[in-house]
């Protein structure tokens, strides 16, 4: 779930942090850079884990900023394909249920990954999964385990104006990183279902 992923950036420090030592305004600009932001086909970074190496700092003409090359491992979530993990159910609607940990909520399980028998009551929003004489339901709140089948990146930059003025601009609200799970498998689901 948790990766070292290894990193080349080229790093900026500004005149202000000249009264810093070299490697702490170093790891501040790297935490500032990338500490909880998706980095796509890396995953969401959590923090700066070391520094492998840097090169001599080079100032640029006109700004009075360090430019540094550096090399270094951030610790990533970034969960492979099959693992299972540990999730909140936040939200349910026809489509599926959305899943979230302590620190990242674009989980979603589709309807097509519940197990057989599960069917969504509008009434009360809820999913239900009835396996024989037993009706076990999917409430807000609770604690599941869940498999993860799939990621997807999708790409954060800008849409430009419209380019006729009765055209409505395009909103996106896809996540830059979502991971699709699945709940069909034995173990999976609620965890007061495999309570003994």
């Amino acid at each position: 779930m948790f990766l070292l992923t290894k990193i080349s950036d080229l790093v900026q420090i500004k005149p202000e942090d000249f009264n810093k030592q070299s490697c702490i305004a170093i790891e501040d600009n790297i935490n500032a850079k990338y500490a909880n932001k998706v980095v796509q086909k890396i995953g969401l970074c959590i923090c700066l884990w070391d520094i492998l190496w840097t090169s001599e700092g080079l100032i640029g003409h006109g700004t009075g900023l360090v430019n540094v090359n550096v090399e270094f491992r951030m610790v990533v979530f970034r969960p492979f394909k099959d693992e299972v993990m540990i999730a909140r159910i936040v939200s349910q609607t026809q489509e599926g249920i959305n899943l979230a940990t302590d620190f990242f909520h674009d989980i979603f399980v589709p309807y097509t990954e519940l197990p057989d028998n599960t069917e969504f009551e509008p009434a009360e929003g809820l999913w239900v999964w009835k396996e024989d004489d037993q009706v076990m339901y999917y409430d807000n709140n609770e604690m599941v385990r869940v498999q993860v089948i799939a990621e997807e990146w999708h790409d954060q930059t800008p849409n430009g104006p419209p380019k006729d003025a009765s055209e409505e601009p395009i909103s996106r609200v896809r996540p830059p990183y979502q991971i699709t799970g699945s709940m069909k498998g034995p173990g999976l689901g609620c965890y007061l279902w495999w309570e003994e």
